[in-house]
């Protein structure tokens, strides 16, 4: 029998029977966090934002600036959809997609969805570091950010779980997340 630190540090196998899809704005980490979470789940992780450029065979930047944001929101919900219908994996989505009324619906009935938030000071210095984000192009990110938030969080607020990852280290957010998850399934086996 195994003791208890080591039952502690093993994820509930039940964790690895249904997609986990991570939304959220931009900069909170869906990606960088996913890949870890994946890690420690021993899932396979899909980051729909590169799976969207392999499809288009061009970046994300190229597909805003050349078709525009409604074709872009199309060709990433047929592409959730197909994600959506492999084995259960870790997805890290992009920060539009939960917004959008079919994705938000296809990611409910077929994931756990699960929404990472932190202050948009601290995002904006994340998102800061990074070029290729469409929407910053040109623009104040604190007010971008503000803004989307402002719009977003309702949709992200209907995400099964809550999680705020805040300042934290990577491995003290992806703790933060399993936690969530675990208390997210035993509230749901009772």
């Amino acid at each position: 029998m195994a003791s208890p630190a080591t039952a502690a540090a093993q994820p509930d196998p039940r964790l690895r029977q249904r997609t986990i899809a991570l939304v959220g704005l931009m900069g909170v980490g869906k990606s960088s966090l996913g890949r870890r979470l994946a890690q420690v789940l021993d899932l396979p992780f899909r980051d729909a934002d590169e799976e969207i450029e392999k499809a288009a065979g061009r970046t994300v930047p190229e597909i805003f600036a050349e078709r525009g944001e409604t074709e872009f929101r199309d060709g990433e919900r047929r592409v959730i959809a197909r994600l959506l219908e492999e084995p259960p994996h870790v997805l890290a989505t992009g920060g539009g997609a939960f917004v959008q009324p079919e994705t938000r619906a296809l990611l409910k009935a077929k994931a756990l969805t699960v929404w990472l938030k932190a202050d948009v000071e601290t995002l904006a210095r994340r998102v800061g570091r990074k070029d290729g984000r469409p929407l910053l192009a040109g623009k104040d990110p604190v007010q971008v950010l503000s803004d989307m938030a402002n719009i977003r969080y309702p949709a992200y607020a209907e995400a099964e779980i809550h999680v705020e990852t805040g300042e934290s280290a990577h491995a003290a957010a992806v703790q933060a997340v399993l936690d969530a998850l675990d208390a997210h399934l035993k509230q749901a086996g009772q």
